[in-house]
Formats: structure tokens, sequence, C-alpha cells
């Protein structure tokens, strides 16, 4: 899947999309490992670690990442499949204030990012190019499937780097 043009996606998405080097479908197949590498390090009681008043636990960014996969992926089906309805956005703040994230194990929240993740890579495998191209509305904003693709790839990168260097530096 090629990297989507700049007119498929809103600029505020850039951040993400930028992260995705080389092959965004090897580096979305990687990601739960990679998850699962630096939590499988950290003791459980960490879990509610945040590293400053007002942000979220590593919990929390993690049940964070899983719903944000969720999202993201209904929107890609929806959008591939030729739904115009415009999707509307999610408060990402209001789903981890009721997400029971720090009652939760590690474990649990990264074998629930895998599954989500495996899902989706079928998914994904299954689009052809003019799914990958198919352009619809989420959050008030033009998007392509495959822009979306890049921003799931990059919004975990993007959370990868924040638990690396705020939370376990």
């Amino acid at each position: 899947m090629n990297k989507p043009e700049a007119n498929e996606y809103d600029p505020y998405y850039g951040r993400y999309i930028s992260l995705v080097t080389g092959d965004a479908m090897a580096m979305l197949e990687a990601q739960a490992e990679q998850l699962r590498g630096v939590v499988s390090q950290l003791p459980e009681d960490r879990g509610t670690y945040a590293y400053d008043t007002g942000k979220w636990t590593i919990k929390e960014l993690l049940s964070h990442i899983i719903d944000g996969e969720r999202h993201f992926a209904y929107r890609v089906l929806r959008i591939s499949r030729g739904d115009e309805t415009p999707i509307e956005g999610f408060e990402q703040d209001g789903y981890i204030e009721n997400s029971n994230a720090n009652n939760r194990t590690f474990a649990d929240l990264v074998n629930e990012f895998d599954l989500q993740r495996r899902s989706n890579m079928l998914l994904f495998k299954n689009l052809d190019e003019t799914a990958s191209r198919r352009m619809g509305t989420a959050s008030e904003k033009p998007v392509s499937v495959r822009a979306l693709t890049y921003i799931m790839a990059g919004h975990v990168e993007h959370h990868l780097r924040i638990i690396n260097e705020r939370y376990l530096a």
C-alpha cells in the first residue's frame, strides 16, 4: 500500500504518517510484539505510573492505543466498503476515564491489542488498490483508507516513543 498524498488526510495526522518510514504493513505487523517487549520488562505496579499530573498512566496509554486501533479500523472498514456516511470523532479522555485500564494486567492489555491488530491485518491484506484509495469523512475531515492505515501505524509508533521517552526514561 503506497503512502497517502497530503490531500487524503487532515494535516493534524501528518505527524503520525511521517513516522511511517518504509513498509507500513511490515510496521503494523511488528508493533504488537514491540508493545509486548516494552511492557514485559515492567513490574505490574509500574502500570499505574504517570510521568506528570494529569497525564495517563502506562496502562491507560495502552488502553488508548487499543481504543485508537478500534476506531481507526472501524473507519477503514466503513470507508473501504464505500459507506459515505460521515463518521464522528471520539473524545479520547472520556474513553480512558471509563476504560478500567488501571485494574487490568499488562498481559491482558497487550493481548487485546494483538488480537485487534491481527484482525485488522486480515482486513488490510484483502483491500485492493481501489479500496485503499477510497475517500470518506471522519471527524468532519476527508480521509482515505490508506491514510487511515498509515495513521494507525504512526499512532502506535508515536505512543511507543512516548512510553520510552517519558515513562521509562
